[in-house]
C-alpha cells in the first residue's frame, strides 16, 4: 500500500501525525536557524511551492516539538529543542477585495496570532501597537534570547488589490505601520522569516529591515523548496512505479514525461539544478490517474497579478527566452506601473535558465509543459481580451470536430488580436504564430513549417483523436489552401498513425487581417 500524500494541507504537524509523505528539508532549515551572520530572512517563490509548509515546519522546530522530527535530518544534529515564543502570521487570511475588508481581516489575523502566542491582546490599541508590545513582552520570556517571527504570504493583501491602486496603497500603508514595529526591535528578534510571491521593494518591511537577508536567488538554498530528482527517487519511488504502470509506460519513459511536464524551475544564480513543482507532483502521484494532469490553473496561477497587465507590455515578452534581465528588474517598485516580466517570473510563468556572471544578467524561459499550456491560454486570452475559458473552448470544438463553432470562434479571435503598426505587409507567419499559441494552450502538440519531400506544411497538430494539417493563405482562398495540402500530399507522413486526418485551409484578408473563410476536409483512409 502506498504511503498517503496529503495534498490539501500545508501543515507540518498534520502531515507528520498522519504519517504522510514528507520530503525532508530540515537540513536546510537547521542551517538557517543556526547561522551566525544573519537571523532575518526573506524568500520569494511562486504560489503553491512549499512556502507555507516551510513556515509551519519552522514553527514546530522553534516550539520544541521534537517528537514530530524523528528520523528527519534535524534530529541528527545538536539542535537543543528549546521552546521559543513564536509569532506566526498568515496574511493570506487577511487578503480581501477592498481596503476596508482587509483592515477588518488584518485585525482578526493579528489578534489571533498574538493570542496563540500567549500575549494578552489589548483591544484599546491598534493591531500594530499590540504587535510591538508583544515583541517587547514575549522576548523577555526566553531569557532575553528574543522572539521568533514567521510571516507567510506577506504580499497577498496588496497583490489582491493591484487592480485597484488606491485600495492597494491603503493596504500597503496599514502593513507599513505593522512592519515598522520591528525596526527598532531587531535585537529582540531571535529569528525572522518572511515569504511571499513578489518582492515589493517599497513595502516598508524592506525599508524597516534594511539588513534583511534575501534568499530568493541564493544558490545555497536554491533547492530548499521544490523537489529534486534525488528527492523524487527517495520519497516517491513506489508511487512513480505504480503510476508508470497505470499509464502504460516504461519507467524511463514515465520519468521523462514527468520531467517534461513538471520540472524546470531554477532559483539560483550559480546553482543550475532544477526542481519539480511540489503540488503538481503531489496531486498526480496521489490521484494515480492513467495520465498526467496539469494543476497549474487550479493551484499556481496568481490571476490577480495578471488581470491588470497592459496587453502590449504582456505580448512583447518573448516567453521562450527573455534576455538581459538584471536582478533589480525582478523587483516591483511601483504598483501603479507594473511590468509584465517581473510579474511573470514571480508568479512562476518564467524561471531562470541562465545567469551570466560577467554581465550580472539573467536569461528566463517557461519552466515546463504544464506552465507552457496555461501560459499559452493566458497569452491568447490577453491578446484577444477574452477570458481563458472562452479560449479553452476553441480547443474543445476542434478536438470534437465541431467545425462550424470552431471557425466562428477562430474568426472572432483573429478579429480581436493586435498587430504591430509596422507590419504593413502581413505574411502568413503573422497569423500562424497565433494559431500555434492557441493549439499549445489546449495541450495539442504541433510543429510549424513541417518540412517534407514536397514542401512544408504551415502547421501540423497531432492529438490522440486526430492529425490536423493547417495551411494558411493571405489574399487567396481557403479552397486554394486546401488544394495545396492535397497536391503536396502533406498528409503522407501521418497516414501510418491510424488516426483521422483533417485538412484545414484558412484565408486571411491582408488589410483587415481578419479570417475571411475556412474550409475543412477529412481524409478517408
Amino acid at each position: 500500500m502506498l504511503q498517503p500524500i496529503l495534498i490539501d494541507s500545508h501543515d507540518f504537524p498534520e502531515i507528520r501525525e498522519n504519517e504522510c509523505v514528507y520530503v525532508d528539508k530540515t537540513a536546510y532549515f537547521h542551517k538557517l536557524i543556526t547561522r551566525k551572520d544573519a537571523r532575518r530572512f526573506f524568500l520569494a517563490r511562486p504560489r503553491r511551492f512549499g512556502k507555507s509548509l516551510m513556515i509551519t515546519t519552522l514553527k514546530a522546530i522553534f516550539e520544541g516539538r521534537r517528537e514530530l522530527f524523528d528520523g528527519l535530518a534535524i534530529s541528527q544534529t545538536d539542535w537543543e529543542w528549546e521552546q521559543y515564543p513564536v509569532l506566526y502570521f498568515n496574511f493570506g487570511k487577511a487578503a480581501a477585495d477592498s481596503a476596508n475588508r482587509f483592515e477588518r481581516n488584518f485585525t482578526s489575523v493579528i489578534k489571533s496570532a498574538l493570542t496563540e502566542a500567549g500575549f494578552g491582546y489589548d483591544k484599546d490599541n491598534t493591531p500594530e501597537i499590540n504587535f510591538g508590545d508583544a515583541i517587547d513582552t514575549l522576548s523577555k520570556n526566553k531569557d532575553g534570547q528574543g522572539v521568533v517571527i514567521l510571516i507567510d504570504e506577506y504580499d497577498d493583501p496588496v497583490a489582491q488589490l493591484l487592480d485597484k491602486p488606491d485600495e492597494a496603497e491603503a493596504a500597503r500603508g496599514l502593513l507599513a505601520n505593522f512592519y515598522r514595529q520591528m525596526k527598532d526591535r531587531t535585537g529582540k528578534i531571535r529569528f525572522l522569516m518572511i515569504t511571499g510571491v513578489s518582492k515589493f521593494t517599497k513595502m516598508s518591511v524592506f525599508s524597516a529591515l534594511s539588513n534583511i537577508h534575501d534568499l530568493s536567488f541564493d544558490g545555497e538554498y536554491a533547492t530548499m523548496l521544490g523537489y529534486t530528482e534525488d528527492e523524487l527517487d527517495k520519497y516517491f519511488d513506489s508511487h512513480m512505479h505504480a503510476h508508470a504502470e497505470k499509464m502504460g509506460l516504461s519507467y524511463d519513459d514515465y520519468r521523462a514525461e514527468l520531467k517534461r511536464w513538471f520540472n524546470g524551475y531554477r532559483f539560483g544564480k550559480s546553482a543550475t539544478e532544477t526542481v519539480y513543482n511540489p503540488v503538481s507532483i503531489g496531486v498526480n502521484l496521489s490521484m494515480q490517474e492513467p495520465f498526467l494532469q496539469p494543476c497549474w490553473s487550479q493551484t499556481g496561477k496568481a490571476s490577480m497579478l495578471m488581470n491588470f497587465l497592459k496587453r502590449d507590455d504582456f505580448l512583447s515578452v518573448n516567453m521562450d527566452g527573455v534576455q538581459n534581465v538584471l536582478e533589480q528588474d525582478f523587483d516591483v517598485t511601483d504598483i501603479r506601473a507594473l511590468r509584465a516580466m517581473p510579474m511573470l517570473y514571480q508568479t512562476g510563468y518564467l524561471t531562470i535558465v541562465d545567469y551570466n556572471r560577467e554581465t550580472g544578467m539573467f536569461t528566463l524561459c517557461v519552466p515546463d509543459e504544464e506552465v507552457r499550456q496555461d501560459l499559452a491560454t493566458l497569452t491568447t486570452a490577453v491578446a484577444a481580451r477574452q477570458d481563458t475559458y472562452w479560449v479553452s473552448q476553441l480547443g474543445v470544438k476542434l478536438l470534437s470536430g465541431q467545425w462550424d463553432d470552431f471557425f466562428v470562434g477562430l474568426k472572432s479571435l483573429y478579429a480581436s488580436l493586435p498587430y504591430g503598426s509596422t507590419e504593413e505587409s502581413i505574411h502568413e507567419y503573422s497569423f500562424e504564430r497565433n494559431l500555434v499559441v492557441l493549439l499549445w494552450s489546449q495541450g495539442i502538440r504541433c510543429t510549424t513549417e513541417d518540412r517534407q519531400a514536397n514542401g512544408q506544411a504551415d502547421v501540423v497538430a497531432v492529438s490522440p483523436v486526430g492529425v490536423f494539417i493547417f495551411e494558411l493563405k493571405v489574399g487567396e482562398s481557403a479552397e486554394a489552401a486546401l488544394q495545396q495540402v492535397k497536391d503536396k500530399q502533406y498528409d503522407a507522413p501521418y497516414r501510418s498513425r491510424n488516426l483521422p486526418i483533417w485538412l484545414v485551409g484558412l484565408n486571411f484578408d491582408r488589410q483587415t487581417r481578419h479570417l475571411l473563410d475556412a474550409k475543412v476536409e477529412k481524409l478517408v483512409s
